[in-house]
């Protein structure tokens, strides 16, 4: 059956409109994006549920993905089967089941043909905490499209293309906007990083900055301590997210005029001026989420508390500090015959593997489209002489070696690393 309602041709258009009595849009989607889902294993999958008159539907990002006309990278299923349900079926059509982390929250992971389904039972929480929720599974959609966090991330889509909105998250979709599935207040305080997924998911949909609706500020500003009790890596993973978006520079300042900072792990008296600056600067060039996050500290000490709260991986706190550090030191030469050299002198000197990679993020930092081009293409040469050139010279002390082999290096760079092992062994000759 799911293989003829996809591959038959395509006789319709795009998308047709109905109105259904229990007052959601239905939207009938036939798409290529959508068909493309329908692998072998999807379509064994939607047999066994069909078979045993379960539904199941994509939910989620999915659904926004495709109405967007994205192929989503990941597929979540909702069902009305309950887990054991699920494993009974399962079990008896011979499929296997992985992971079974999160079947205490209705979801059960099923291979087929080479691919993992993760589906979960429809459900409702009974009790919140603001970070974690108790849930009962129910077989009313509407009721689980209730517990989501934005409109936009609400709806299902049947595996013949019907939408089911219930919130008229579609039409946000279309309109470039993004709401909380009713009272904004209510749904933060299930659970308080959703204050954070709301300004990731305002940089990827709305068009415009400033274009939200003040009940739903005021309910930020309201709850903002409540992310005191959200875990770090959690905060972590929304706020990467937020500042490689768009509209990043405005939402932190958003965040800052909020009074958000002192629970996430931001210096409270962040420089936001600067930020701005380095936002529009940057935006463009891909900068990595530490990138932007520096330019709103002031000292060494504010990423290292940042990463006290956040637990930030190694690499993005050396990155933080290397920044702050070197934004004014570091720079580029008087004249565009040596505005590069500066920056390989630094490389060559630091010998160690990532100071490439984190100079470029300095030059994106400052701007430095033309240079950050230039050392892109740029290879690290390997310096000509070794402690044993210079023994078989006759040069015997350490220290000495030491003293020479930096001279040498000093000689190698000023000729932009072109001289060669005999012509700097030469220069012993004759000093």
């Amino acid at each position: 059956m799911w293989a003829r309602v996809f591959l038959r041709p395509k006789l319709f258009n795009r998308v047709h409109l109905t109105r259904s009595l229990r007052s959601f849009i239905t939207m009938q989607l036939k798409t290529k994006e959508l068909k493309s889902l329908f692998t072998e294993g999807l379509v064994s999958l939607a047999e066994i549920f069909e078979k045993q008159q379960f539904e199941l539907r994509i939910a989620g990002g999915a659904v926004r993905d495709l109405l967007s006309g994205k192929r989503p990278e990941d597929v979540d299923f909702a069902t009305t089967a309950t887990p054991e349900e699920m494993k009974t079926m399962f079990q008896k059509a011979g499929i296997r089941m992985i992971n079974n982390k999160g079947e205490k929250h209705g979801t059960i992971t099923a291979r087929l043909h080479n691919e993992n389904f993760e589906v979960t039972t429809l459900r409702v929480d009974v009790q919140t905490d603001g970070r974690h929720a108790e849930v009962e599974f129910t077989t009313d959609w509407q009721k689980d499209a209730e517990r989501r966090d934005l409109t936009i991330n609400s709806m299902f889509l049947g595996l013949d293309g019907t939408l089911y909105d219930y919130f008229q998250g579609y039409e946000d979709l279309k309109n470039r906007k993004v709401r909380f599935v009713g009272s904004a207040s209510l749904r933060i305080q299930e659970d308080y990083l959703r204050i954070l997924r709301y300004f990731r998911f305002y940089g990827r949909v709305a068009a415009e900055p400033g274009q939200h609706e003040p009940e739903t500020l005021k309910a930020i500003r309201d709850n903002a301590n409540g992310l005191a009790g959200i875990s770090g890596e959690r905060i972590w993973v929304e706020l990467k997210k937020m500042v490689v978006g768009h509209h990043a520079g405005h939402l932190l300042e958003l965040i800052y005029e909020l009074g958000l900072p002192q629970y996430i792990g931001l210096p409270v008296d962040g420089n936001v001026g600067e930020m701005k600056q380095i936002w529009q600067r940057a935006c463009d060039g891909s900068p990595k989420p530490m990138t932007i996050l520096s330019s709103l500290f002031r000292t060494k000490e504010d990423v290292e508390r940042l990463d006290l709260r956040l637990k930030v991986s190694r690499e993005e706190k050396t990155l933080g500090i290397f920044l702050v550090k070197y934004r004014r030191d570091l720079v580029k030469g008087r004249d565009d015959h040596d505005s590069l050299k500066p920056y390989t002198d630094f490389i060559i000197d630091s010998r160690e593997l990532d100071t490439k990679s984190k100079v470029l993020e300095l030059l994106k930092y400052q701007g430095e489209k033309k240079i950050f081009n230039e050392l892109s293409r740029w290879s690290i040469p390997r310096f000509p002489v070794s402690g044993h050139d210079l023994r078989k010279q006759g040069i015997t002390s350490g220290k000495e070696i030491g003293t020479i082999l930096q001279e040498l290096r000093d000689t190698w760079k000023k000729s932009r690393y072109q001289m060669d092992k005999e012509e700097l062994l030469a220069t012993l000759n004759t000093s």
